[in-house]
């Protein structure tokens, strides 16, 4: 097949498997343990949990966005 009929380079794979797993990141830090009735847990409103993971999470999502905008330069055209 000819690379051309392909929407995404190999860049454009690359970044969308960082941006993925800064996402995954995201989500792992968003982990822990719940409160329950019987015995509160304080660690529910940690900033890991509530600011800092949210972020990293939205950061992922805007580097998929620029990964799948990302269009590399032809080297054909430079020829």
């Amino acid at each position: 097949m000819d690379k051309k009929n392909f929407a995404f380079g190999k860049k454009n794979f690359i970044f969308l498997a960082i941006s993925m797993a800064v996402v995954i990141l995201g989500f792992l830090l968003m982990l822990g343990g719940s409160s329950s009735v019987e015995q509160y847990n304080p660690d529910i409103f940690s900033v890991r949990r509530v600011k800092v993971a949210p972020v990293i999470c939205f950061l992922g999502f805007i580097m998929m966005i620029g990964a799948v905008l990302y269009k590399p330069k032809d080297d054909e055209d430079e020829k």
